[in-house]
This record gives C-alpha cells, structure tokens and sequence, in this order.
C-alpha cells in the first residue's frame, strides 16, 4: 500500500542525492576532501597501470593482476567522486535517471570484480609462498588470464541483473537519497513497489558469496603464515608480514562496512553512519590499494626508476637534437 496521499501516476525522471548537504562552507569543505583523496587514487592507481604495463620486469602474474585492480579503482571512485564534488558545489544535489543506474552498475561491478580479485591475489601468494616451486606451472598466463577474465565477466553479469532489477521498480514520488551517490540500499528505502523480495534475494546470495571469497582469502593466509613462521630469517618474516597484513586490513574493512551497509535494515531514518560507511568502502580501497600493494614494494620502485630515467633520457636527447640544428 502506498502512503495516503502519493501521486503514484507520476515518473521519476531523476533522484535527489542529499549526501552534501548543509551551508556551503561545509560542502566546499567535504568536496575539497574528496576531491583530493580521487586526485591522490587517480595519481597512484594510475602510475601503477603505467609502470606495471611498461616495464617487462614487472610482466608477472602478481603485478598483472596488481594492474586490474588498479583499473578497477580507478573505475570504482570515478563513478562516484566527480558528481558528488560537481553537486555540492553547484547545489543542484541532482543526478539523472540514467545517470543513476550507471552508478549503481558501476559502484556493484567494480567492487564484485575487485573480490574476485583480491581472491584471486590471495590464492597467487599462497601459490607462491607455499609451493614456490610449482609457482610457475600453476600460475601459468593462461590461468592468470582466465581468473581475471571470469572476474570481469562475472561482475558484470551480477551488477547487470542487480541494475535491471532496481530500475524495473516504481518510485512515485519518493526521490531523495541521503546518500552523495546512488546506491542499492538507498533505492530499497525509496521505492514505492512492493515486489522487492528478488533484489532481497540477489543481496542475501551476493553476501554468501563474497563471505565464501572471504573464507577462501583468510584459508590462503592462514597457509602463508604458518609457513612464513618457518622462515629463519627474521627479516624475511617482516617483509612478508608488512605485505600481508595490511592487505587483510584493507579486504576487512572493505568487506565489513560494504556488508553492515547492505544488511542492515532499509527503514528509518538515514544517520551519518550511513554516509561514513560507504566512505568506507568506496573511496578508502582506491585509495589505500597503491599504497599497500604497489608503491611500497621495491620491484615497483624501480620500475618507476626506470620509467623516470627513461623519459629524463629521452627528453634530454630532443633537447641535443634540437641545439645541434
């Protein structure tokens, strides 16, 4: 039944994000913030897919799926950061219909596709660290390749039937989200169709799902640990500790906030909790995964070193060339 008094003939052409919203200090504020965490996420994700793809040292199974992540970052926090800084400072808080349907895809298919992927990365260093010697016949670049094409392939397939399942549904009315994008749990608050119990079900399965990858993450480190515990050398236990650890950190915040927003309760009234939640597992992946994965390791660092060298080099050449004509 529809509240007493709903228009239930008129067509929502576009939602109201009312995430940003309060006195313009405030909003200049909040997007200068976000603004510089996308600017901070697209500067290291994106060093990371050059140096990654330009250096042939770095043509590894970990640094080529290292890569994808990074493409997938960079995807995730582009579908959110540039039109919630665009409406808190314009005030128009708006985004189309269309628009919105791109995000929620977007938002669904870059954070399946990175699971997928983070499990992919686990069970490559369990790989590596636990049979060093078979590494390379079973990490092969065939398989490599097929993990992250089913990877892809499969995040898209479930973003699309979520995306085509919300945006089957009525909306009367209802169009404001307190939310700076658009997202799954926020449309299920809004929306005025009573046949929602299939995206219920597509949630409850996606939750089982990424809880089964998570298992099979915390399974990979589990083996890794005990066997980095033999290792004589103390320094050599720390190297692959400072690795491991932080990347676990990163799956479990990730993992949690994206769960406690998609499990709890869809009524009542939307709390600042829900907008630091999807913070959280919007824009702090992107921006922590260079730092945890990539920027700190010595490969990468001289891959960068080269890189550097060779465009100074390059430069420097053009420059004699064109003094001695």
């Amino acid at each position: 039944m529809y509240p007493p008094g709903m228009n239930t003939s008129s067509v929502v052409t576009e939602f109201l994000l009312l995430g940003f919203s309060g006195p313009w200090r405030l909003r200049s504020f909040q997007s200068g913030i976000f603004m510089a965490v996308y600017l901070a996420a697209l500067a290291g994700n994106g060093l990371i897919v050059t140096v990654t793809a330009l250096d042939p040292h770095l043509h590894t199974p970990m640094y080529f799926f290292v890569r994808n992540l990074s493409l997938l970052d960079l995807c995730l926090i582009s579908a959110v950061v540039p039109k919630a800084v665009v409406n808190a400072l314009t005030r128009r808080d708006s985004i189309s219909f269309l628009g919105c349907a791109t995000q929620v895809f977007m938002v669904l298919f870059s954070a399946v596709v990175e699971l997928f992927l983070l499990t992919a990365m686990s069970l490559d260093r369990y790989a590596a660290v636990c049979h060093p010697l078979h590494y390379d016949g079973i990490m092969t670049r065939a398989t490599c390749a097929q993990l992250v094409a089913l990877s892809w392939l499969s995040g898209a397939f479930i973003s699309l039937i979520h995306t085509a399942e919300v945006f089957s549904w009525s909306y009367c009315d209802l169009n404001e989200m307190h939310q700076f994008f658009c997202d799954i749990p926020q449309l299920l608050a809004i929306t005025c169709s009573e046949n929602v119990m299939t995206e219920m079900v597509l949630i409850f399965t996606n939750a089982v799902l990424d809880l089964s990858c998570f298992i099979c993450i915390i399974v990979s480190y589990i083996y890794i640990f005990s066997t980095v515990r033999k290792i004589s050398s103390s320094e050599g236990q720390s190297r692959a500790y400072s690795t491991c650890l932080p990347h676990l950190a990163v799956v479990v915040l990730f993992l949690s906030t994206a769960f406690i927003a998609y499990l709890k309760p869809i009524f009542g009234a939307p709390s600042f909790a829900d907008l630091v939640l999807s913070s959280f597992y919007v824009l702090l992946p992107p921006s922590l995964n260079p730092i945890i994965y990539s920027l700190r390791n010595k490969d990468m660092k001289a891959g960068l070193k080269k890189l550097i060298t060779r465009k100074l080099l390059t430069k420097e050449n053009l420059l004699v060339f064109l003094l001695s004509e």
